[in-house]
């Protein structure tokens, strides 16, 4: 099935990020299964090195905007020169910098645009078809006037590679505590001051928040100013997701607002229990009390309490935990994902691209 598909992928997406993680995680995916494969990205020679590393092949654009006729005009020339069967944008920059069809010497392909969030589709007006990440996203898609017959529903994967705990003591907690380990951009939508104020209520508790954002000086205040400070411990953006898992003993989605949660799927993969708010994405993930525990969103002593049960019950956090990790195996592992990914592929550049949309 790979054999047959040429993807190009254009990514303008920011340097650290959720879907930005997941585009690469992917794209290193597709070259691992043998697809024909070209990326554009918006300049960053960092996640360049980490794609070349992976067997991609990338070009680094300015993606500038709407007045950034050379980017649009690179990426017309690098379709046409590809040639693919599928033009795959990310978001809302990459996909409204794809080239009219007209600018493309051989505009043969597919425009298709994936969605991690509820944008304006007005950014999507040259892609034939749109993937959500969730099935919520999809049905939003539909309620905006896309086309139901294109619109997909496609999950992401994360990475599940094993990792070997992180010594607590590097990060100032002992192995006698109860650390919750919550992960994310320092923003309003995750809610990290739900958590802070929940903490505040457990004195048992050890926190480790890793992420950077605008309210990470609100938050650190927050904690001062609650008398937390020495049991919260920031640790700014990460890549060893796994080894923070295997350290803590818990995993927290304190969002107000979260399309699908991937830190979910990360804690199942590495058999972790939840605990999360019952925002969009985590109420859909999650089966309440089986792979996961909800609570109401702003809700810092519901968080609290739930916290405080699966810390006081191992046997509670050990079903949870295992329960999610069944979950994961049954539709987020690379393979699946990959699998759906390059059977939805097939299947719609088996028709001519539709007519690109006004």
């Amino acid at each position: 099935m790979a054999n047959d598909l040429r993807i190009f992928q254009a990514m303008a997406g920011a340097r650290l990020g959720g879907a930005e993680g997941f585009f690469e995680r992917l794209a290193i995916a597709f070259a691992r299964a043998g697809l024909a494969q070209r990326v554009a990205i918006r300049r960053d020679d960092a996640r360049a090195q980490r794609l070349i590393d992976g067997g991609v092949a990338v070009t680094q654009l300015r993606f500038g905007g709407p007045f950034d006729l050379a980017t649009r005009a690179a990426l017309a020339s690098q379709l046409g020169a590809f040639d693919p069967t599928i033009a795959l944008g990310w978001m809302n920059r990459a996909c409204a910098a794809l080239p009219p069809r007209v600018l493309v010497r051989k505009p043969r392909y597919v425009a298709v645009g994936r969605l991690g969030g509820y944008y304006d589709l007005k950014y999507y007006r040259r892609c034939d078809w749109l993937i959500a990440n969730t099935p919520d996203l999809r049905d939003y898609l539909i309620r905006k006037g896309w086309p139901a017959a294109r619109a997909v529903y496609l999950p992401n994967f994360v990475d599940a590679t094993p990792a070997a705990a992180i010594d607590r003591a590097s990060l100032g907690t002992r192995d006698d505590q109860p650390l919750a380990l919550a992960l994310g951009r320092l923003h309003a939508n995750k809610g990290f001051d739900v958590l802070i104020a929940a903490a505040a209520m457990r004195p048992e508790l050890q926190v480790w928040i890793a992420g950077e954002g605008p309210l990470e000086s609100d938050l650190r205040r927050q904690a001062r100013e609650l008398g937390v400070e020495s049991r919260i411990r920031f640790l700014g953006w990460r890549q060893d997701i796994g080894a923070l898992l295997a350290a803590a003993d818990l995993l927290v989605c304190p969002s107000r607002h979260e399309p699908l949660g991937n830190v979910i799927i990360e804690a199942w993969a590495h058999r972790r229990p939840v605990v999360a708010a019952a925002s969009a994405g985590p109420s859909q993930l999650i089966r309440h009390t089986e792979t996961g525990v909800l609570v109401a969103v702003d809700d810092a002593a519901a968080l609290a309490a739930a916290i405080a049960a699966i810390i006081a019950d191992p046997a509670q956090g050990a079903a949870l935990a295992a329960a999610g990790r069944a979950a994961y195996e049954a539709e987020f592992t690379e393979a699946a994902v990959v699998t759906r990914y390059l059977k939805f592929f097939a299947d719609i550049s088996a028709h001519s691209p539709a007519t690109e949309p006004a």
